[in-house]
């Protein structure tokens, strides 16, 4: 009789999400902006505390976009929401800044 309500509240196990070529791209000049201007620790502990609100944050870029696209590409905009809107893509995101950053420090 309950059946219905079994997988009521249940969510899907947490994955690494892969990011096509194009949003690969989007995501690597973000992250490599960060890690240039080395504020990798503040923007992980952003990422870290919005963790819940990372689909918003992808529905906001995507309102955003036409103001955003007069300074930025907005195929990179659309790219980079639909990434973010995927469950795991901050976990993602925060481990590409983490190897960006040691690439760089293994360079210098």
């Amino acid at each position: 009789m309950l059946k219905w309500l079994k997988h009521a509240f249940s969510v899907e196990a947490s994955s690494s999400p892969r990011p096509s070529p194009s949003q690969e791209k989007a995501i690597d000049a973000v992250c490599r902006e960060i890690v240039r201007r080395r504020m990798t620790l503040p923007a992980q502990m952003f990422f870290e505390s919005s963790v819940p609100l990372h689909f918003l944050a992808g529905q906001m870029l995507r309102f955003l976009e036409p103001v955003l696209a007069v300074a930025l590409d907005p195929a990179g905009i659309r790219d980079f929401a639909s990434f973010l809107e995927q469950r795991g893509a901050l976990e993602y995101i925060g481990k590409r800044m983490e190897d960006l950053q040691a690439d760089g420090e293994t360079k210098a």
